[in-house]
């Protein structure tokens, strides 16, 4: 991919400002030192706008501009599921969960677990979600991102993924969820700006030059590619190893609608700590619901933004529109096409300028998520682990101290791992499986936890320690079976054994560390429903349209 001057100056100027914002943001303020609320909260200060921005310039990534992309390239426009069903998940947790956290003042997942469980609730849990954010979650963002600077610019893809690393920490370890979550504010104006700019190509390029023939060629010439809901048997897809594999598997038909999608997404949004913590750092509870509804609006515009291309990289490559394309998307050592190289291989063909901000979105995406997750698993270790187990009298500022050295420890060891996942077809698939082994778990104990009054401690850690083994024991002995079905199979056995556990030990009793729940605490505003009620009337429509 060929920088010139004007594309240099744009991302360059991106790097400043993202850099700059976040140093500037998070400084300390004169006779101030950085507590841990203003470390890991933020300063519970940051208005509605703010954490929508952060929710998704967190959850927006590498994994969605290049895993997803490549997920649309071989599924289609069904993997925009995993966004839309995420956009009426956002309004849930908006009216059930967020007033209880608030309500419980907690900094972590954890911490809630330990005032509805026990303290050994609280460990298992902390140990599971620092392994998924270390070894999964930020694997992933790193490779994919490395993939991507690979692609584009022949960038070596080790140094890609120090590289990377090496610019989430500048701004994050100093300034804690402050600085990242005002840089996100920013990001998200540069991923949806040059994500739309990436899209108009892709379209353009399918369209011989019109961006509205090319929507109609895409159904015209990938007809199985706008089908939200999968059959079996229905599409072949690419198995990473030169073969193929039924998209069933990926995406099992009314499943993704009215079955275990909901476990994935509600699990993700409503129980992840580098999720809710944008949440908790809302100035409100009113802020926090907008948030969410901001959040959600934005979820519904992200498939035109990250899936719509990989479809149109399909076309292109079916139709022999662009020779130099389909060789872009070419694995070397495999000689086939990689589905995780659509979104990259189109970059290569934006005009100048565009290039500097296209590329600018992709990596605003990857830093943002990043810095989210490295953040998130330093505020885990520092108060669940650290501060519970290791030193109790820590104080404010060491907490901070302790903060910082686990951010960089994370981005080191993440860094040294991510080059393991090369062999991946479609990375998007690779990070729902595997922390789908967590899931229903994590669904059900927080589940039982807030609307159950009987559910006991055993019961709680029954799930805790089954949930691995029994996702890993139904994928090796029923391959045959979709990983969202098997996590909706793992949810049902564990909810029995946490009904049965809790009547049998609590002989009927009410658990003494029952969450004491009031209607009233559920109630929203005027504005909150509004645009729930849109976001819903939104997702009927589009499902509708394209079933």
């Amino acid at each position: 991919m060929d920088f010139n001057t004007l594309d240099i100056i744009i991302f360059t100027a991106y790097c400043l400002l993202i850099i700059g914002m976040g140093l500037f943001v998070s400084r300390e303020k004169k006779g101030h030192e950085k507590n841990a609320q203003d470390y890991f909260l933020a300063s519970k200060a940051l208005p509605w706008w703010a954490v929508g921005a952060s929710l998704i310039a967190s959850n927006i990534s590498a994994e969605q501009f290049i895993g997803m992309s490549g997920s649309g390239f071989a599924l289609g426009l069904a993997i925009s599921t995993y966004e839309w069903m995420a956009a009426a998940t956002l309004v849930v947790v908006g009216v059930f969960f967020l007033p209880i956290y608030l309500k419980e003042g907690i900094y972590t997942m954890p911490q809630f677990l330990h005032r509805r469980y026990d303290s050994r609730v609280r460990l298992l849990m902390a140990v599971f979600w620092l392994l998924i954010y270390v070894f999964v979650n930020l694997t992933s963002v790193l490779y994919l991102g490395a993939l991507s600077l690979q692609t584009i610019m022949g960038v070596p893809l080790e140094y890609g993924i120090y590289g990377l690393a090496f610019f989430a920490m500048v701004y994050s370890i100093y300034g804690g969820l402050k600085a990242v979550a005002w840089t996100d504010v920013v990001q998200v104006c540069f991923l949806v700006a040059g994500g739309l700019a990436t899209t108009y190509l892709a379209l353009s390029m399918v369209g011989e030059g019109s961006v509205w023939d090319g929507l109609g060629k895409l159904r015209e010439a990938a007809p199985k590619h706008f089908s939200m809901i999968v059959q079996k048997g229905e599409m072949m897809i690419p198995d990473g190893e030169g073969g193929a594999r039924d998209a069933y598997l990926d995406l099992p038909g009314l499943s993704v609608l009215i079955g275990s999608m909901w476990i994935i997404n509600l699990t993700y949004w409503g129980c992840n700590q580098y999720i809710t913590q944008r949440a908790l750092a809302a100035k409100s509870l009113n802020e926090a619901q907008k948030g969410m509804v901001f959040a959600g609006f934005l979820k519904l515009l992200m498939p035109l933004i990250v899936v719509v291309p990989g479809i149109a990289a399909y076309v292109i490559v079916q139709e022999g529109i662009d020779v130099p394309f389909v060789q872009a998307m070419t694995d070397a050592s495999t000689s086939s096409i990689k589905s995780d190289k659509a979104y990259p291989a189109l970059l290569q063909l934006l005009p100048s300028g565009l290039k500097g901000l296209a590329f600018a979105a992709l990596t605003a995406a990857i830093v943002s998520s990043l810095a989210s997750m490295t953040n998130s698993t330093s505020t885990i270790f520092t108060i669940d682990i650290f501060k519970s187990y290791i030193n109790k009298g820590i104080t404010e500022r060491k907490q901070v101290t302790v903060g910082r050295l686990t951010t960089l420890v994370a981005f080191v060891v993440a860094a040294l791992v991510a080059p393991q996942l090369r062999q991946l077809d479609q990375a998007f698939q690779y990070i729902q499986e595997y922390t789908g082994f967590v899931s229903p778990g994590v669904f059900a104990i927080f589940m039982f936890g807030f609307f159950w009054k009987k559910t006991t401690s055993d019961a709680a850690m029954t799930a805790a320690i089954l949930t691995i083994p029994l996702s890993a024991m139904f994928k090796f002995l029923t391959p045959s079976l979709p990983f969202i079905d098997r996590m909706g199979v793992v949810f049902v056995i564990l909810a029995v054994l946490m009904v049965v556990i809790s009547l049998v030990q609590g002989k009927g009793k009410d658990s003494p560390n029952a969450i004491e729940i009031d209607k009233k605490l559920f109630k929203t505003s005027s504005t909150f429903k509004v645009g729930a009620a849109i976001i819903i009337l939104g997702l009927v429509v589009l499902y509708a349209v394209f079933w």
